[in-house]
């Protein structure tokens, strides 16, 4: 695994503010901005904490949810540096529209909010892990996003078209499996405002990428379409959100406490339903790119074959 200081320097663009614009401009994500702040909530006032019963299932039952409800923390913190390098990278870049700044801006609060309850439920069941009992899948979760944001030779609009508008579009899809199936009173609170949030999220990267593909050239389209399947073939195939679909560390516990959690109604869904819900987004997620003219190849997966 890679530390700190391996890491190359990363090339930041030069700051050029002026003109300053901050009209109006894509009005479809200055809403989702709207939206955002007037959902605003705050997690230790609007979540009934005290529902929750940690006795009313038995202690594998109990530990699995502490081991799904804390990598469910890991990955969301992901978002606490990347929001805003991400929002850093709009600001540098010169006659980038102002509604996506103002939007990360919400953006980021909400991942927080995310953080803080994906901890504290599983703290409440016993502890929050910090870190994989496992120490192979340190390297699958420890992304450098923000430093791909800030990256002066990384394309904006490919960033986004990657991880703002497939990546979120994904976690979308399985955020809807588990508040579908969270039975447990304050799960189920927790992620009817995640699930609300992420509507937002992934709104926001399809129609960003839907304002920006006209004014692809042949180049940039073949390097987002590039960077998407590396995407899914080096992360998303790694079992980065869904830990069944590694091929590289054995996921048979992972698998094993999602299975429980399911079963109990804490917020959680089955590998086979949450690789189902990968092929069908996948699915979408071709087609829609298509009609962008961002042609993605089939993938071959050795769980779920060609996709």
């Amino acid at each position: 695994m890679q530390t700190s200081s391996s890491y190359a320097p990363t090339p930041i663009m030069v700051e050029r503010r002026f003109p300053l614009d901050l009209q109006r401009s894509i009005l479809s994500i200055r809403e989702l901005y709207e939206a955002g702040k007037q959902q605003h909530w705050v997690p230790q006032k609007d979540i009934a904490w005290s529902e929750l019963d940690p006795g009313a299932w038995p202690p594998p039952v109990v530990e699995a949810a502490r081991q799904v409800w804390s990598r469910r923390a890991w990955v969301e913190y992901t978002g606490l540096a990347e929001t805003p390098a991400l929002l850093i990278r709009f600001c540098l870049e010169l006659d980038r529209e102002s509604d996506p700044k103002y939007f990360l801006t919400v953006r980021n609060t909400e991942e927080a909010w995310h953080v803080e309850c994906f901890h504290r439920y599983a703290k409440a069941l016993g502890g929050y892990l910090a870190r994989p009992a496992d120490p192979a899948w340190e390297p699958v979760l420890n992304r450098t996003l923000y430093r791909d944001a800030l990256n002066a030779m990384q394309s904006l609009d490919a960033y986004v078209a990657v991880h703002c508008a497939v990546e979120d579009g994904l976690e979308l899809e399985l955020y809807r499996l588990y508040a579908g199936n969270a039975r447990e009173p304050v799960a189920a609170q927790i992620l009817q405002k995640a699930l609300a949030a992420k509507e937002r999220h992934a709104a926001f990267g399809w129609l960003y990428l839907e304002e920006r593909a006209s004014q692809m050239d042949a180049a940039l389209q073949a390097s987002v379409v590039a960077q998407i399947t590396a995407w899914l073939q080096e992360v998303a195939f790694a079992g980065y959100h869904i830990p069944s679909l590694s091929s590289e560390i054995d996921a048979s516990a992972e698998s094993a406490a999602a299975t429980l959690v399911a079963e109990a109604g804490l917020g959680a869904a089955t590998p086979a339903r949450e690789q189902q819900a990968f092929r069908d987004y996948l699915s979408s997620a071709r087609a829609r790119l298509g009609e962008l003219g961002l042609a993605l190849p089939v993938l071959r997966h050795p769980v779920l074959g060609e996709v």
